[in-house]
């Protein structure tokens, strides 16, 4: 049994890059960037105003301003704003030369329909200067960022409009055993609903990935066999739900070594999620992720989801946070590191109540798993610990 350091290693080592592809700019949110992202404008493009209000000499605001032009976002001033004067001006438009300062328009009184006055005291500039955001040039997004709604637009600011993203991993989930029915059938007895096959297919697109769900391998080598070998020729990583423990009926593991997978490690010191097996076979991934649900979501999260994000070329693909506990935690064993359900509130965290691995229900209201160190079987409140946000 390795540490669970030790097989999150020997993953991110067997990961592989997946190479890229261009992709309309509408249909890469949620993609990996393949490459930096540089502007290839000057922004703003010039000294733009801030505020709707008068341009004009900071010098000159206590004085009666006498309005020359009128400029609207969209169009260039003609005249240069003097002594005296000033230009009326909308948010976004050029700031004329000559003026300094743009002051509110509800800091002016009219005097005449050509001539204003300043109402306040002092003024800010109210100008964004010529540049001031990004300069022609400048890396705007590093290469392995996942795509997100700001990311389009700076994209679309800056002209990048066939991004080069990562090619998404053919991921492919298959449940075992004769006990599992879909989720469309009432279950009989000693029978349950295929839980982990949808939930294992749903976490690999939200990682981006490409999921393909193959269904349900019966307890028998040879349509377990079969499926395998199909999954291994349509898809870059595999994973299998249950049939990894000792039973007499969990062939998971004598099944990859026929297909001449090689396994890297079958046992991890995890709470839950101990029998995990990893194989490789050339540019193939396999995993045997144990049967209880919560144990394959757990293990999809710290193990499969940080490699499939390596292969895409993220810089980190592993994005823990560090925050306090908001309550007391005491468990009995500590020879395994545990991952529990817990909520983030007010920047704490607090564990969810949960009856172990079968419990699915306790990942309902969950917005994290959190990492109880082995070894530690009483934590305090205010102890701070890894926290996974899922």
């Amino acid at each position: 049994m390795i540490s669970y350091e030790e097989a999150l290693q020997i993953v991110l080592n067997h990961s592989y890059p997946t190479g890229s592809e261009i992709v309309s700019l509408q249909g890469s949110t949620g993609r990996v960037l393949a490459e930096d992202v540089f502007s290839d404008i000057n922004m703003p493009p010039f000294n733009r105003a801030a505020v709707d209000g008068f341009a004009c000499r900071i010098a000159d605001i206590h004085q009666p301003l006498e309005v020359i032009e009128t400029v609207r976002a969209g169009l260039f001033p003609t005249k240069k704003t003097g002594p005296g004067q000033c230009t009326r001006i909308m948010t976004g438009a050029p700031v004329p030369e000559g003026a300094d300062c743009v002051i509110m328009v509800e800091d002016t009184v009219e005097i005449t329909p050509d001539s204003v006055r300043f109402t306040g005291e002092k003024t800010k500039t109210n100008i964004s200067p010529f540049a001031e955001d990004v300069s022609e040039g400048d890396r705007v997004i590093t290469a392995g960022t996942l795509i997100m709604p700001q990311h389009i637009a700076i994209m679309a600011a800056v002209g990048y409009v066939n991004p080069r993203v990562a090619i998404r991993p053919k991921v492919t989930v298959i449940a075992t055993g004769d006990e599992i029915v879909e989720p469309h059938l009432k279950p009989g007895i000693s029978q349950i609903r295929n839980s982990n096959g949808f939930q294992l297919t749903a976490q690999a697109g939200k990682a981006g990935t490409i999921p393909i769900y193959l269904g349900i391998a019966p307890d028998n080598e040879e349509d377990t066999f079969r499926m395998l070998t199909e999954a291994l020729a349509q898809s870059d990583v595999v994973l299998l739900t249950g049939g990894v423990s000792m039973g007499t009926y969990d062939f998971v593991p004598k099944i990859l070594e026929k297909t001449g997978i090689e396994i890297l490690f079958r046992t991890i010191a995890l709470q839950p999620g101990k029998p995990t097996i990893f194989g490789i076979k050339g540019d193939k991934r396999i995993y045997g992720l144990p049967g209880n649900p919560v144990s394959s979501f757990t293990i999809f999260e710290i193990l499969v989801k940080p490699m499939l994000w390596k292969m895409m070329g993220m810089p980190d693909p592993f994005r823990n946070i560090r925050l306090p506990l908001g309550m007391d935690y005491q468990r009995k064993r500590t020879d395994r590191m545990q991952w529990l359900p817990v909520q983030i509130r007010d920047g704490r965290v607090y564990p969810l109540e949960y009856h172990g691995s079968a419990h699915i229900f306790a990942l309902a209201t969950a917005d994290a798993i959190a990492a109880i160190p082995l070894g530690n079987n009483k934590l305090s409140a205010g102890d701070v610990i890894d926290v996974r946000p899922v």
